[in-house]
Formats: structure tokens, C-alpha cells, sequence
């Protein structure tokens, strides 16, 4: 059942992936559908699920990747580590060094900003499997991923971490490592913007425990007992998940833009149950072909983020007379539809389209892109 397994787990990367890309690259920022956005502070939108769910599916992932090492730090382990963290890393940086490039910011390397997804991935990978590898019982895991968010609570509730406002520990830490001018600039709602960082050195400490999660779930899914078993196990840990998580935030608000501890609880229940929701659904019932697309974006996922990142900045600074090519394209739909809402959603499917033919053409001659 291996290979079924990771089918099931393509799918659900190739899912995420459309999402981040989907919402990220609308025809407009002014006319978005309400599910396509993020919360403005503490909530939770469809739009909020999409990096939770990968950076849990990313932990599933390395129970499988990291089993043949067996807790054993080899300088294999170690060498595909450093490597695949620093990659990341970089990859992310260069994607904000290409944009303000293009975009014409002078001097850019002084404007960079350090953090972001990509480099948030980097890092909870790194750390988590740290851990993995350095802890063998699975349930001390589970006592440092409770400490983590235990003690992750307690510095928001010290450093005033559910205020949207430079004073928030998590601007703090960042502006003192990094300094503004490598910081993210978030918006409010009275259309200003503070310098704070939804992807914060900080804030990635619960992402490592969302991680350690999705490893659990991956190991659930590696036993050798029956797949119904497996999927029940993982059903009722997404449920209590699910509902502590609903249930604590009643005194830890829902936000990802902290990365709140009820937030990882929430989000990984949801992502566990999608997740037996999948595996049952292709793994049991056979039920494979709708999901075609998806597991072709699944194979090559950061390949095709970071391609469509350096997509959506080249688009959006070709000059097409008074506009961008972005914003003809973007013209041109609300043209036919006469509904800005709509078009600026039709413009992020054709994207994704495009997109899709490029990893069509990897998939069909067996190029996987691995990082």
C-alpha cells in the first residue's frame, strides 16, 4: 500500500499547492471572493488553511523520508539536511530579491525581506527533523510539541502577541534580528501598514509542532495493520485536535498570522481528516482519475511555487500601454464577464492552467524536481 499511500499524499500536496497559488495570484487585490481571502486578524478563512495544510503534509512526508534512517544521525542525513534547508532558504530569499528587481526598487539586496514561505518551510523542516531524528519514543515527541505551543502561548500572552501592532513580541523579535528594511510591511484595516511579519522567526516555533504532528499522522499511516484501522486512528486524533483547538480558543484566539497554538490544532485536524478522507477515497474506493491534475502538481510542488512566483512578478511588470500584461489580461476578462469578482478569479484559474502545463510537460517525461 505504499505507493497508494503517497498517490493519496501527491494528491493532497497537488491540492495545496493550487490553493497557494490561487490565492495568491488574483486578476486584482481590490475583487476577491470573501473564502479567497485571509482573515484580517484573528478567524480563519479557506484562504488560511492552504499553508497549514502543507507544512502538515510536509511532516507526513518525513515519517516516510526519514524511516531509512532509523534515528541514526548518518552524514547522508546530515548532508541532504543542510542542503535541502539551505535551498529553501535561498530560494525564498531570491524570490523577493527577482521581484524587487523587477519592480525597480533600488538597491534591493538592502530591501529584502528575510523571512517568508519558503523560508518557513526551510525552517521547520530543519528543526523538526532535529527532533525527530533526536528523540526516539513517539511520545516524548508529543510532549515537546505541547511544550512548544505551551510555552509559544505564554510569550504572546507576555509580549502582547494577539495586538496587530509593531509592539507584538513578534514584530519585536524580527526588527531586532533583521531590521526593518528586511521586513514585511502588513497591512491594516484602516489602510496602513506596520512593519510585522506573518511568516516571523518566532511564530515558525508552533510551525515545528504542526510538523511533528503530520509525522504522527505519517507514521499512523505506515503500521502494518489494516488501512481502516490506520484511517480511524488518524479520524479520531484530527477530532480531538479539531476540537481542543476550537475549544481553547476561546482564550487563544484562532490567527494565523501569529500562528497561534489553537490555530496549529485546528488546522491539523482539518488536514488529517482531508487527509483519511483521500486515502479512503483513492486508496479503498479506487477513486483516482479526478485527482489526475492534482497529482501531477504534486510531484513537483515547490518547483512549481517558486516557478509561478517569478511568473506572477514578470506579468505584473510588462508594460502593456497604461497597464501590465497582467492587468490587460485581467481587462480583457472583466470585458466578457462584466463582473470583476468573477474575472479576477477566472484570471488565478488561467494561471494555474498555465502553470499546470508546465508541470504536465515534467510529469509526462518523469522530471521530478526534488529540493
Amino acid at each position: 500500500m505504499k505507493s497508494e499511500r503517497l498517490l493519496s499524499l501527491d494528491v493532497l500536496r497537488g491540492i495545496t499547492i493550487v490553493g497557494m497559488i490561487l490565492v495568491n495570484n488574483p486578476g486584482t487585490w481590490e475583487s476577491i471572493y470573501a473564502p479567497l481571502r485571509h482573515a484580517e486578524w484573528n478567524g480563519l478563512t479557506p484562504t488560511d488553511l492552504v499553508f497549514p495544510f502543507f507544512m502538515f503534509i510536509m511532516g507526513v512526508s518525513m515519517s516516510f523520508a526519514l524511516s531509512k534512517f532509523d534515528h541514526h544521525f548518518s552524514r547522508s542525513f546530515v548532508t541532504k539536511l543542510i542542503r535541502r534547508t539551505v535551498i529553501l532558504f535561498l530560494l525564498g530569499v531570491f524570490l523577493s530579491w527577482f521581484s524587487l528587481v523587477c519592480f525597480g526598487v533600488e538597491h534591493p539586496l538592502e530591501h529584502i525581506r528575510i523571512l517568508g514561505v519558503l523560508q518557513r518551510l526551510a525552517l521547520a523542516y530543519c528543526f523538526g527533523s532535529l527532533l525527530i531524528m533526536s528523540v526516539r519514543r513517539p511520545v516524548n515527541l508529543a510532549w515537546i510539541s505541547g511544550i512548544l505551543l505551551i510555552g509559544y502561548y505564554i510569550l504572546l500572552m507576555l509580549g502582547n502577541g494577539f495586538d496587530l501592532s509593531e509592539q507584538n513580541v513578534i514584530a519585536v523579535t524580527d526588527r531586532w534580528i533583521f531590521g526593518e528594511n528586511h521586513m514585511y510591511r502588513e497591512w491594516l484595516p484602516d489602510g496602513s501598514r506596520i512593519f510585522f511579519d506573518p511568516e516571523g522567526l518566532l511564530s515558525t516555533l508552533p510551525c515545528i509542532a504542526q510538523v511533528i504532528i503530520g509525522y504522527f499522522c505519517g507514521n499512523i499511516l505506515r503500521e502494518k495493520t489494516e488501512i481502516q484501522h490506520r484511517l480511524l486512528q488518524i479520524s479520531i486524533l484530527g477530532i480531538i485536535l479539531l476540537f481542543a483547538g476550537l475549544l481553547f480558543s476561546y482564550g487563544c484566539p484562532l490567527n494565523k498570522k501569529v500562528w497561534s497554538p489553537t490555530f496549529v490544532l485546528v488546522t491539523c485536524g482539518f488536514a488529517s481528516l482531508f487527509l483519511v478522507f483521500l486515502t479512503w477515497l483513492i486508496d479503498i474506493k479506487k477513486q483516482q482519475k479526478w485527482g489526475y491534475a492534482f497529482h501531477v502538481f504534486g510531484t513537483n510542488p515547490l518547483f512549481i511555487y517558486v516557478v509561478a512566483g517569478v511568473l506572477a512578478t514578470v506579468l505584473a511588470v510588462i508594460p502593456v500601454g497604461d497597464t501590465s500584461l497582467q492587468g490587460k489580461i485581467y481587462q480583457s476578462i472583466v470585458a466578457v464577464f462584466r463582473d470583476a469578482y468573477l474575472a479576477s478569479l477566472i484570471y488565478g484559474l488561467l494561471f494555474i492552467g498555465f502553470n499546470y502545463l508546465i508541470v504536465l510537460v515534467l510529469y509526462k517525461k518523469r522530471i521530478f524536481i526534488k529540493i
